[in-house]
């Protein structure tokens, strides 16, 4: 395991300690000791990957900080989302433009596009990323196992040419977590209309915010499709760039993250840390 694969294991596993400890309010030091560090030492690692003190981090996963972003976000009709912009934050989101598959790939189930994919660590963990032969992101996934990561991806992309190359691929993953870029990404992603539209409407949350099942629903002219929308944020095949991470219950609760639901709430603390000092 890397230094960079550790640090993120330490804090994942303080993110759930303090998740399940939060009617306690854990001082520092018991989160520390949970994670086998000294008090100091956590806080510097834990305010170098989120910006913050654990102490802060945590305010920004409550339930009522979830509501207050919820309201605000209430009606992403309305959200002015400008491409490349996070709203009034100095931070800017990446460029990223989804083209859906064409009737007549999708009924190749890819057939004539090479994809190409390697593995690297990130802020929340090791992750697989893919990109086809046009340069297009077509999967990115969490993972803690690598061999089941590959097989999913070849599932996914039965009859395309599958070849693991880091040089096709390590620009593309140098750029996924930049708080500043303004590249331009595109995503080549295999699903039906239904769920492409589903996964377009989640690029109009905004970085740092959050919005509930109903209001994609509400967004997409769908209201009563709930679970049909539910299904398609599940299978979002581009972990983080369609931000799936972002959509959580009306009440509230952050949790049905396809990758677990402590990395979840590391993206959205992280991303609302990251908004909020900017």
């Amino acid at each position: 395991m890397t230094q960079k694969e550790l640090d993120y294991e330490r804090i994942k596993k303080s993110i759930e300690f303090i998740s399940d400890k939060f009617t306690e309010q854990p001082e520092l030091n018991e989160i520390a000791d949970h994670v086998h560090l000294s008090p100091y030492h956590f806080q510097r690692l834990f305010i170098r990957w989120a910006g913050v003190s654990p102490k802060k981090f945590l305010q920004y996963l409550t339930i009522e900080n979830s509501k207050q972003r919820l309201e605000e976000c209430s009606n992403l009709a309305e959200v002015a989302y400008n491409v490349g912009l996070s709203g009034t934050s100095r931070l800017h989101d990446l460029f990223v433009n989804i083209e859906g598959m064409t009737p007549h790939q999708y009924k190749l189930n890819g057939a004539g596009i090479s994809i190409y994919y390697d593995f690297f660590i990130g802020p929340f963990g090791k992750f697989l990323l893919a990109v086809t032969n046009a340069n297009k992101i077509c999967s990115i996934q969490f993972i803690d196992d690598e061999l089941f990561a590959e097989e999913e991806l070849k599932n996914q992309w039965f009859n395309s040419i599958v070849i693991k190359d880091k040089t096709k691929t390590k620009d593309a993953a140098a750029k996924l977590f930049s708080l500043e870029s303004t590249d331009k990404i595109q995503i080549l992603a295999k699903g039906t209309a239904f769920q492409i539209k589903v996964w377009e409407s989640l690029l109009k949350i905004p970085f740092g915010k959050v919005a509930s099942y109903q209001t994609v629903a509400e967004l997409i002219k769908k209201p009563k499709a709930l679970q049909a929308v539910g299904s398609a944020i599940g299978n979002n095949p581009v972990a983080y760039l369609i931000p799936c991470h972002r959509v959580i219950r009306k009440a509230g609760n952050i949790n049905q993250y396809r990758w677990g639901e402590a990395r979840k709430k590391s993206i959205i603390g992280w991303e609302a840390s990251y908004s909020e000092v900017a």
